[in-house]
């Protein structure tokens, strides 16, 4: 399988490069040209357009940042769907909202290209080392295609059901993560407030039942939510917004997860 990647940042270059290191014949594209510089010393080609990465590929990974940037690199003259071959796919590795990848489904029909929408959590670490989680959206057949790249940058790859699915679930996790957040900062905040050093607090729950990824987040960000705003405000606060727009269109209650959830946007400046 050729494989194309297009978003070359802290989570994608990792994930390109296990793919390239893995013998997969690789096409990159990027905006800037200095995202492309660390693969230099790779047997990756580098293409000139979005197109032109699209016609040397069976598979084209997305890592960019959000709805737009998936429609617009999609689209056009110059876009995927304008260079790849009926078999082809589109792995829509962004955390976007899940019609954005059903209607791009809509469109790659036409041209007999599949759309699976495959999220991933851990970060650059998890990236470099090949243990992201990677969850999957999409039918049976072109998931099981794409799996062993999937597996080049990840473990576990789970498929979760029909297109779309993947991407729930990253939100709801990443819901949770936001909510987890808020509950944690604020239970350092009125511990402080009752004579306990935030410090020591944060190393006793994290320790007991309390503990949780967020807490431990907090406190290896000087413990508070100071840090985790400016890194990671505005992209939390794009998928909560995503979320509640889910539940509200399917006349679901979100309850007290996105009641936390909106808390700690609002401790971190950035409210939804």
């Amino acid at each position: 399988m050729r494989v194309g990647f297009i978003g070359l940042g802290s989570q994608g270059a990792p994930m390109a490069r296990r793919i390239v290191d893995a013998g997969y014949a690789t096409t990159l594209w990027a905006r800037r040209p200095a995202s492309l510089e660390p693969f230099a010393d790779t047997a990756a080609k580098i293409a000139g357009s979005p197109a032109e990465l699209a016609s040397a590929s069976d598979l084209v990974c997305l890592c960019v940042v959000g709805d737009a940037d998936v429609e617009e690199l999609a689209g056009g003259d110059n876009g995927l769907l304008a260079g790849l071959s009926s078999g082809g796919v589109i792995a829509v590795h962004s955390t976007v909202h899940p019609n954005t990848c059903r209607e791009l489904a809509a469109k790659a029909s036409a041209r007999g290209v599949s759309v699976i929408d495959a999220p991933v959590s851990g970060g650059a670490p998890a990236a470099q080392e090949g243990r992201l989680l990677v969850m999957v959206g999409g039918e049976p057949d072109v998931v099981e295609r794409c799996r062993p790249v999937f597996e080049t940058y990840a473990n576990p790859v789970v498929h979760l059901g029909s297109l779309g699915s993947g991407q729930v679930t990253k939100l709801l996790n990443n819901l949770m993560f936001t909510a987890n957040l808020g509950t944690a900062a604020t239970a350092l905040a009125l511990g402080h407030a009752l004579g306990v050093s935030p410090e020591s607090l944060a190393d006793v729950i994290g320790r007991g039942s309390g503990n949780s990824f967020a807490l431990n987040n907090i406190k290896g960000s000087g413990g508070t939510l100071d840090r985790l705003a400016v890194l990671a405000g505005s992209l939390l606060q794009k998928d909560v917004r995503l979320v509640a727009d889910l539940a509200e269109k399917a006349g679901a209650s979100p309850g007290a997860v996105l009641d936390a959830a909106d808390a700690a946007l609002t401790l971190m400046k950035h409210p939804r």
